[in-house]
């Protein structure tokens, strides 16, 4: 009886602690789980330097950095409990708030903004020989817009819609970066989008063999995009990213992105976007990308209702 007792006492405190952590105080201890992405890719290494920061400048904190399938995964992991802070594109967490496209009918809306990282660029890469010199010459072309059901797909897919094209005028072909390269390459397909960071490998093997040309897409329909889509943000591919590429090109872009639980109290959230930002040289060893994690560039293309946490960062910031 009484070994029952001291276990029913010690799991009181444990659950009385945590509870006065997430109320706002700094018992602990608490448990972070960041979910990211592929070791190859650029949220794993970010990730990891985040875990770290955290672990090293907020108490009573253990932070840990998992590799996983990245957005759409993140989304899942953090719906189920199994994810505190998710890696994710701004686009994805947009569709996962409002159960659009991958998320229909199965909107997720406990979750909140912390941070936008860096640009994740769409890219309409065309042969040359091909003469798509706009995304409205697209009318009439084999084009590869990503895999069936991807963010890469969704993005196609708004982007002919704003140049008044849909999946009927062009001969859509869903393939991954990959196959689009190779299917460039042999002259199977005029065209393939491609949402990545620039340079993108997949783009640089078909600019090493062929005559590629990355398709416009200017001011006035990246502000017709950003009106239906608060996702889009503007950028630029500079000159000479790719072979043959002598000239800068607009285009546009979505947002990789820090997202959270709304079951983190607003102070520990606050606490982490304090320790983030004043360690930016330490995610910068981490990834090149980590030099674009900055305060004034944290909320340029947020798509979701930031934390309240992070919301009182950076109005404190100002």
């Amino acid at each position: 009886m009484k070994s029952k007792i001291t276990v029913f006492v010690v799991l009181l405190l444990v659950m009385t602690t945590v509870s006065a952590f997430a109320a706002g105080g700094q018992e602990g201890p608490v448990f972070i789980n960041v979910a990211s992405g592929g070791t190859g890719g650029t949220y794993y290494p970010l990730a990891g330097a985040m875990a770290n920061i955290w672990q090293d400048n907020i108490q009573n904190v253990n932070v840990s950095a998992q590799s996983t399938g990245a957005s759409v995964a993140n989304v899942n992991l953090l719906k189920e409990g199994n994810a505190d802070v998710i890696f994710v594109q701004n686009d994805i967490a947009f569709y996962a708030m409002n159960g659009q496209e991958m998320f229909k009918d199965n909107a997720f809306k406990d979750m909140a903004g912390f941070a936008t990282l860096y640009p994740e660029t769409i890219q309409v890469i065309a042969l040359v020989e091909s003469g798509i010199m706009t995304v409205a010459d697209l009318k009439g072309k084999r084009v590869a817009v990503g895999a069936a059901g991807s963010g890469t797909e969704a993005n196609a897919r708004q982007i002919m819609a704003a140049a008044g094209l849909t999946y009927a005028d062009v001969t859509v072909q869903y393939l991954n970066f990959n196959e689009a390269a190779s299917n460039l390459k042999d002259g199977n397909v005029d065209a393939a989008f491609v949402t990545a960071g620039h340079p993108t490998a997949a783009v640089q093997d078909v600019a090493a063999t062929k005559n590629i040309r990355i398709v416009k897409i200017d001011a006035a329909m990246a502000a017709k995009l950003n009106a239906q889509y608060p996702f889009y943000t503007k950028t630029t591919v500079p000159a000479g990213t790719y072979r043959g590429v002598d000239a800068a090109v607009e285009t546009v872009a979505v947002k990789a992105m820090l997202v959270v639980s709304n079951k983190l109290s607003a102070n520990l959230v606050e606490q982490m976007a304090k320790a983030l930002f004043a360690n930016n040289d330490r995610l910068t060893a981490a990834h090149r990308m980590g030099a674009l994690v900055t305060i004034p560039n944290a909320q340029d293309g947020m798509s979701l209702p930031l934390h309240p946490g992070a919301e009182k960062f950076y109005k404190s910031a100002k």
